[in-house]
């Protein structure tokens, strides 16, 4: 059963720039995991320092093995200096 990861981030100013050129290379490794299917980046058109990915696995253990990898976790620490408030992630599967 396929899986849907939203992954809702909040930038500080002036580092848009920076955590681009990272969820670009996050999105370049995931690509490459199994399970993998597909993934966009959105913008808040009221708050542009609200970014929203979504992703979408196989399953929620393909899913659950990118969180886990340590190659994610590297690029995850670098976007956490960038935000004003930690990462919030939800798992969602259809109704």
């Amino acid at each position: 059963m396929t899986v849907r990861v939203i992954i809702e981030r909040n930038i500080k100013e002036e580092k848009e720039a920076e955590l681009n050129e990272l969820l670009k290379e996050l999105r370049a490794k995931a690509a490459q995991q199994p399970g993998y299917v597909s993934g966009e980046t959105l913008r808040n058109v009221k708050d542009s320092s609200h970014l929203l990915v979504i992703s979408t696995w196989l399953s929620l253990e393909d899913w659950q093995a990118w969180k886990n990898n340590p190659e994610r976790a590297v690029i995850q620490s670098k976007i956490a200096q960038l935000l004003t408030k930690p990462t919030k992630t939800t798992v969602l599967t259809q109704f």
